[in-house]
């Protein structure tokens, strides 16, 4: 611990760029605008921190400006902050020291392999521009027509090298160390049948709207000079003949491009929505089976937004931008060679504006990315601030802020207003720089391609059909820099997706059996000691016997453990030491499956799903008939009441049961575990929000449903748990401090008599 603490006092200033975002026990998260658009410093820093003994895991995301942060229960939330700050810092400094970040302190580095880089490419660049020169000034014109296209696609390249660069830190940031394959090669998984075709049709689709430009080429071609060369050899000799026949072909070559881009879109389309489904459900299905801690350490926004928003984007890239990727690769495949080999003359000014328009299109995504998550935020606030303002329509009321709240939505919609505002004049700004460039090649290719042609040097019945071909692909250029935001963004989103998959399950280490018929219900707590993730032991060397086929009470103050022994029980936490015993047998190697299905759970603040009442007396118990949930009803005391509902039990309740008030909403989950009708029950203040009178009915119903089984009352309110067989009261770290009846426990006049006559006035009572 001196080291960890030395190593947090070794960074000196506190990184204004650097605020945690949440802090939960063993987990923090952070934004961090220092790594905001830099994949090379989010590396460092994630570097740097791992390097720090505690740490057991750091993330940075250079997309969102996230930063991750998992320690051991030995680090307090403090030092966390002050080694995630001093981290930042460090590297912060290296970055204005060094002009780029490096890794600090590592250990011993292997040897730099020789880089032969900075001697031989200065030395090719050279000698390439010397030959470039003589073949301008001293060479034939199609070797300065070769040199001109040559300098196109080297500048095309210097603008995609980037480019590609952050695709590929991305790229291996999301398949982690020792990935196999490519995260979108992970991503398809099994659907590579549907995307061979879906790569097919759009291929045959881009091959059609070429075709279908040549032969509106050549019907100009024939309008003006009335012939087209290349259908002169089809035994088409004449200018109608001609006509006719393109008519038909340029029909053909329509219906051939609507019917491939329809079936090409619906396969895209499909493929995207089987991804996104696929995905869902394996997640989904692996976060059911997360162990309660790990599920718990998460926020559920966060999770459910991996669901939804995060599965969504693997689903949407492979609908939409793989399409354009392919469709762009098929033009520049198809018009490169074409225009060198037909027409060289025209080829590099056809061309030149590729590399403008592709540096324009990515500036423009670098630029648009820092406003666009501006005006995220902003909406994310705003949305935030308008839920909690709904959300506490009674506490604003009752303060009469109607106007105080009015006004912060205001001050947040005028944010976000102006965000967009300027997201939008930097998105227009870029369209018609791109229009202007595209407009400017056509006037370009013109030009020269029309002196080539007055001069005798290209044919017109070759550059008639080729003019309008580059408009096509220059139109899609535009789209380069959104094609690589998305393609970093399903990545991000991929990483997300895989480290919820990697959280882990909860695993049965044994194969013990448990039928229900056999449970009799003896629980024993074995010297058991239990500490949750950064706290100090909530239960320390704790025993005790609850007999079967009795009515055991935990009694005590918040924190003595009450409700941790439950969730060993049922197995949601395990002790760190002892052992918990159901009839002999270490809950451990048991299967969870058979442990729950015999022990019933009764929280303080159930849950209740959005449907009928019916629907959630009946959960876990599906094929109950209706006479056996209203007799579970009215054991809980919830039949007269769900009796005077117009709908009765088919009413609907919505979310978390929201039209019932809490009392109501204990009954029905009451009512639930009766009907499951588990050998061993558990009620963990589960009748706290309802009233003496309805209490006690269900004290006296509950007295014959006990019989011949084990129950567990958790309570703070001792009236609950006057009758119960054996009472324990329980102090600080779990400790029994008294046990016995209720009549025994008034007579030690301890712990359990003092709570007594706090509650009842009367210890006597």
């Amino acid at each position: 611990m001196p080291s960890l603490l030395g190593a947090a006092a070794g960074f000196r200033s506190v990184e204004p760029g650097a605020s945690p975002r949440s802090v939960i026990p063993g987990r923090q998260r952070w934004d961090v605008q220092l790594v905001l658009g830099r994949p090379r410093t989010a590396d460092v820093l994630a570097a740097a921190l791992r390097r720090i003994p505690g740490i057991t895991e750091a993330r940075a995301n250079p997309v969102t400006g996230g930063v991750l942060v998992r320690h051991d229960a030995r680090l307090r939330t403090a030092d966390v902050g002050r080694i995630v700050r001093g981290a930042v810092t460090r590297v912060a400094e290296k970055m204005t020291g060094a002009g780029r970040p490096a890794p600090a302190g590592s250990a011993v580095a292997p040897a730099p392999r020789a880089d032969p880089g900075p001697v031989v490419r200065p030395v090719l660049a050279v000698g390439g521009g010397i030959t470039a020169g003589i073949a301008l000034f001293k060479g034939s014109a199609r070797s300065r027509q070769l040199v001109a296209a040559g300098g196109v696609a080297a500048a095309t390249a210097l603008v995609l090298r980037k480019a590609w660069r952050g695709t590929v830190e991305a790229s291996r940031r999301a398949a982690g160390r020792g990935a196999e394959r490519h995260p979108l090669v992970e991503i398809v998984g099994p659907h590579r049948r549907r995307l061979s075709r879906a790569a097919a049709l759009s291929v045959a689709c881009q091959a059609a709207e070429m075709a279908l430009g040549t032969f509106l080429g050549w019907t100009g071609l024939v309008l003006i000079k009335g012939e087209a060369a290349p259908l002169v050899s089809l035994g088409l000799t004449t200018a109608s003949a001609q006509l006719l026949g393109l008519a038909g072909l340029v029909a053909a070559a329509c219906a051939a491009v609507a019917g491939l881009s329809y079936a090409s879109s619906r396969q895209w389309r499909q493929l995207g929505q089987d991804i996104e489904h696929d995905w869902r459900s394996r997640t989904y299905r692996h976060v059911q089976r997360l162990e309660l801690g790990h599920l718990e350490g998460e926020r559920t926004s966060r999770v459910t937004g991996t669901l939804t928003n995060d599965v969504g984007q693997l689903g949407a890239f492979f609908a939409g931008p793989a399409n354009d990727v392919l469709q762009l690769g098929t033009s520049l495949a198809v018009l490169v060679p074409a225009f060198l080999l037909l027409a060289p003359q025209i080829a590099w000014i056809a061309f030149l504006p590729i590399p403008v328009v592709a540096w324009l299109s990515l500036r423009h995504q670098d630029n648009a990315a820092a406003t666009y998550a501006a005006t995220g935020e902003c909406r994310a606030g705003l949305g935030s601030q308008v839920i909690n303002s709904l959300e506490a329509s009674a506490t604003v009321k009752s303060f009469c802020t109607e106007e105080y709240e009015a006004a912060r939505v205001d001050e947040l919609s005028e944010s976000v207003q102006e965000s967009s505002r300027q997201a939008d004049r930097s998105t227009i700004r870029h369209a018609e720089t791109v229009r202007a460039c595209t407009t400017a090649s056509m006037a370009g290719t013109l030009l020269i391609g029309g002196r080539s042609v007055l001069n005798g040097t290209l044919r017109f019945e070759v550059f008639s059909p080729l003019i309008g071909l580059p408009q096509m692909l220059l139109m899609r250029m535009s789209r380069l820099g959104g094609i690589a935001d998305q393609y970093q963004r399903t990545l991000a989103s991929y990483d997300r997706v895989q480290r919820l998959r990697t959280l882990p399950t909860e695993a049965d280490h044994g194969d013990g059996t448990l039928e229900l018929a056999e449970v009799r219900g003896e629980i024993v707590l074995d010297k058991v000691t239990f500490a949750y993730p950064g706290r100090p032991a909530t239960l320390e060397d704790l025993s005790l016997t609850i007999p079967a086929g009795r009515v055991t009470a935990l009694v005590g103050a918040t924190g003595s453990g009450k409700t941790t022994i439950a969730k060993l029980l049922m197995r949601y936490q395990d002790a760190e030491s002892g052992r918990v015993l159901l009839d002999g047998e270490d809950v451990r190697d048991l299967r969870r499956q058979d442990l729950r299905h015999a022990i019933g759970f009764v929280a303080q603040d159930p849950f209740l799903f959005d449907g009928s009442i019916a629907d959630n007396i009946r959960y876990g118990s599906f094929g109950a008939s209706h006479e056996d949930v209203v007799r579970a009803a009215a054991m809980a005391e919830a039949h007269a009441f769900v009796a005077t509902l117009p709908d009765g039990y088919d009413t609907l309740i919505g979310e978390r049961g929201a039209t019932l008030s809490g009392g109501q909403r204990q009954r029905i989950a009451l009512a639930r575990t009766i009907l499951k009708d588990p050998p061993v029950v558990i009620l963990d203040e589960a009748t706290s929000a309802v009233d003496n009178e309805t209490e006690a009915a269900i004290q006296r119903t509950l007295r014959s449903f006990a019989a011949d089984r084990t129950m567990v009352v958790i309570a703070h309110r001792l009236s609950t748990v006057r009758h119960a067989d054996r009472i324990y009261v329980m102090d600080q770290r779990g400790i029994v401090a008294e046990q016995g009846t209720h009549d025994e426990l008034l007579a030690q006049h301890g712990l359990y008599a003092s709570l007594w006559q706090l509650q009842a006035g009367d210890i006597a009572a």
